[in-house]
């Protein structure tokens, strides 16, 4: 997938390739209910030991009315998988588009992530947790239409200091990789007790990002562009070192790289 492809792949006018139903409002807020009974759930027993019985009674919640929303836990898990990314990339979202510059944006775009986790720490090991799971290949194309969404004003920010030469001509996903790899791993550890600080991680993980793009340098006018390498590329041309690095992060965290 490469930048222009983003808003395209949304279909004309940027519209999903497919109708999305409206909720009225009666409607969403008992959705919403229920998703944040299933949170507590899951943020008290784990997803594993969680079924949907649990959930309709931590809601108060009549069994039609439970399968009038969702049509099992599957249904439920996507919907608050969808939720969480909304919010979670909303937020990444109205940092980065008031980045000025190119450093700006990159640390912004961590730091949002960071803060994020922190505020929302149920909503986050919720969200690390699901998406160590097998989704069904129903749910992950559903899950992937919604990202690709939420990820336009991102990818848009970004874009447009990729074409002034300001950060390498990489492709989204292998951003992805380099610049939130670190703070994906450090939330995993963090949330699962580890004792990393959270300061410590403010303070540095923004510039660590920055730093692990070389520091890329604005590109002259009427100078040809020059795709940086990631760090520890050596001799690899960007597309060895995008599929390798891709297929890595997949494999060591479950499938991050299409999901995350």
């Amino acid at each position: 997938m490469k930048w222009n492809d983003i808003p395209s792949w949304w279909g004309p006018a940027g519209r999903l390739p497919f109708a999305v139903a409206p909720l009225r409002r009666d409607g969403k807020e008992r959705r919403d209910a229920l998703l944040d009974a299933a949170l507590r759930c899951f943020a008290r027993d784990g997803i594993m030991a969680t079924g949907i019985e649990q959930v309709r009674r931590e809601a108060g919640a009549s069994p039609s009315s439970v399968y009038h929303q969702f049509k099992g836990l599957p249904e439920l898990v996507l919907a608050l998988l969808q939720r969480t990314f909304e919010r979670l990339l909303g937020a990444i979202a109205a940092r980065v588009t008031a980045a000025r510059t190119a450093r700006g944006a990159v640390e912004r775009l961590v730091l949002g992530h960071l803060e994020w986790v922190f505020a929302h720490r149920d909503e986050a090991r919720f969200m690390y947790q699901a998406l160590a799971l097998e989704l069904r290949a129903d749910t992950a194309r559903a899950l992937t239409a919604r990202k690709a969404e939420l990820l336009g004003p991102i990818a848009a920010a970004l874009g447009t200091f990729v074409a002034r030469g300001e950060l390498p001509n990489w492709p989204p996903l292998t951003f992805d990789v380099v610049l939130l790899g670190q703070s994906h791993e450090s939330f995993r550890r963090w949330l699962g007790g580890a004792p990393l600080e959270p300061a410590w991680m403010r303070r540095a993980m923004p510039r660590m990002a920055w730093e692990s793009l070389g520091g890329a340098q604005p590109v002259a006018p009427g100078r040809p562009r020059r795709r940086a390498r990631p760090p520890g590329a050596g001799r690899r041309t960007l597309p060895d070192y995008a599929f390798h690095a891709t297929h890595a992060a997949g494999v060591a965290s479950g499938g991050l790289a299409k999901r995350h």
